[in-house]
């Protein structure tokens, strides 16, 4: 036993030296408290991997702009030890933000399965880039080498076809990152979600478990989406004679298949209108993952050609976005299709939160015009993509994780599937609830927060990314509230004369029409301050603006406790 002690010490000591030294960074810079913009980063030493890379849209406090992006300031300084972006899926919130960080994250491949890749080559095709990005399809199964990662690609259900969860493998263990994902049991394209290879994956030990929270609120099981299909017959038994307009997520290709396959078995034929949801169509049916007999399809300007009850209209604008082909319709501002008493509108999608009002407004206006609506809430014309609560709980009994970090959600949701995660036996000291830019790291002791990345919003508008800022957004806040006055003059410096004006301008503050007595006090308030400012030799422009500025917001303040922005242009002869 004596003998055997130094060989026992040495056997140690050389396992021990096997054991790897550095340390896995987990940190999210999108996703977490809040619904899109799902962005997740894995580092080990000089190598990065970004799980999914999309966009988010502006709340009411974001006034003109378009998108919001994730901030990939730390991407950007590291984008040498970037080895790859990998997909799950072809969402807007998970691919949307990459025709802008493929601009400066050149010579980054990209992997997804063929669907999300050509949905996203049509949205490259809107930008101009200095190389061409490097797109590389994989189908579910494939596993891609990233550096001292590989990445697996697994089947799972969700409201987009060529869905995938990845596994992760790394130098201290496995990563399953589940993007979106629910169990469905009789899916349309008769793949289930492989919970084969997930098990296995369990069994085979999870470090940490990166899951989606949106559906947790909710119990039991997501329905399946050929409940839809039930539903969407039934729908088109009960309103033969009708035109039927319908709404949903273009990216919803197994939805759509649906809506054609009824309209095919009631003799109608189907147009498809709006700009993604023509893009989404084409490379399904181009890709094979939609199939439509041949005459079914035509072109939205031949519809007249046809008796209205015929005809099945497949459109966006589910979510009651401005300018999308629903709304135009419900406003009479579509130049093919008008909206009356002989249709009937479905809107076969969930209202996301924060779009409530914009989805009612559209009813309200489609009702307005005489036509019949129905939506989620008077019929089953929708199912949710993302997981219930009994599925997260599946998808961790599968698992079986040492470290459960629940992601894409708003807080209560990371809370809730943190609860769940206790409730199904993970030690509480072992769940990490993240946040943007919240370094998780974990070495062979264990795993802590360790510091933070910069992380936040990129504001889009128009063709600017970035340029909009917090200044500008305050701005916009307060023109939109209290509106502009506009003090123009000019001053002969040398001889210390006002020599015109000043001359006010009104934009959003009052009708000058009809407040000619305020303009005049305005007016000679501002005159009364720039020769002041000239009487005594003051040529700095910007005391004499601040000056005027000064007491014109303390008049307009006492006169009609308003602060409309003031903005003096003084010019010189």
């Amino acid at each position: 036993m004596i003998c055997g002690e130094p060989y026992i010490a040495m056997a140690r000591k050389k396992k021990m030296n096997l054991l790897p030294t550095g340390k896995l960074k987990v940190f999210l810079l999108g996703g977490l408290g809040e619904i899109g913009k799902n962005l997740s980063v894995l580092e080990y030493e000089d190598d990065i991997i970004i799980v999914d890379c999309g966009l988010g849209f502006p709340d009411d406090e974001m006034l003109g702009v378009d998108l919001v992006i994730p901030d990939i300031t730390y991407l950007e300084k590291n984008k040498e030890k970037i080895r790859g972006i990998f997909i799950t899926h072809g969402h807007e919130d998970h691919i949307g933000a990459l025709p802008y960080v493929l601009k400066s994250l050149i010579d980054v491949p990209v992997y997804g399965t063929r669907l999300t890749l050509g949905i996203l080559e049509n949205k490259l095709l809107e930008h101009s880039y200095e190389k061409t990005p490097i797109l590389q399809t994989v189908a579910a199964g494939d596993i891609v080498p990233a550096g001292v990662f590989s990445v697996e690609f697994i089947h799972v259900n969700h409201s987009i076809a060529d869905a995938c969860a990845l596994a992760i493998d790394t130098p201290l263990g496995k990563v399953v990152h589940t993007g979106d994902f629910k169990l469905d049991v009789s899916p349309i394209d008769g793949e289930m979600m492989d919970v084969t290879r997930l098990g296995q994956l369990g069994k085979e030990g999870v470090m940490l478990l990166m899951c989606e929270s949106t559906n947790v609120e909710r119990p039991g099981f997501t329905p399946s989406e050929k409940t839809v299909g039930a539903s969407l017959d039934s729908i088109f038994m009960r309103y033969q004679e009708k035109r039927i307009i319908i709404a949903t997520f273009s990216s919803n290709v197994h939805r759509v298949q649906q809506i054609i396959d009824t309209s095919v078995a009631y003799k109608r034929k189907v147009a498809i209108t709006g700009r993604s949801m023509i893009n989404v169509v084409n490379a399904a049916i181009d890709l094979g993952y939609m199939t439509v007999p041949e005459g079914v399809l035509i072109d939205i300007s031949e519809i007249k050609r046809f008796p209205a009850d015929q005809i099945t209209i497949v459109t966006t604008g589910s979510q009651g976005e401005p300018m999308s082909a629903l709304y135009r319709m419900a406003f009479a501002d579509h130049d093919k299709v008008q909206i009356g008493p002989n249709d009937l509108v479905v809107i076969s999608a969930h209202a996301i939160p924060g779009n409530e009002k914009l989805v009612d407004k559209i009813v309200n206006e489609v009702m307005r015009s005489g036509a019949t609506v129905l939506r989620d809430t008077t019929a089953e014309v929708h199912v949710s993509g993302h997981a219930c609560r009994e599925e997260l709980k599946l998808m961790q009994a599968l698992t079986k994780p040492k470290y459960f970090m629940p992601i894409h959600g708003e807080y209560k949701h990371l809370i809730m599937n943190k609860e769940l995660a206790v409730f199904m036996g993970t030690p509480e000291t072992n769940i990490f609830v993240p946040d943007l830019g919240k370094v998780l790291e974990i070495d062979v002791k264990g795993a802590r927060w360790n510091g933070t990345v910069p992380a936040g919003n990129v504001l889009v508008d128009g063709y600017g990314v970035g340029d909009i800022g917090n200044i500008v957004l305050r701005d916009r806040k307060h023109l939109s509230q209290d509106g502009l006055i506009v003090v123009v003059a000019t001053v002969d410096t040398i001889d210390g004369l006002l020599v015109s004006g000043p001359d006010i301008v009104s934009r959003g503050f009052v009708y000058v029409r009809e407040a000619e007595e305020l303009m005049e006090e305005i007016r000679s308030i501002a005159r009364d301050e720039i020769e002041e400012c000239l009487d005594d030799n003051i040529t700095d422009w910007a005391q004499m603006k601040s000056q005027v500025k000064d007491e014109l917001t303390k008049f307009l303040y006492a006169k009609t406790h308003r602060k409309p922005m003031i903005l003096p242009v003084i010019m010189t002869v």
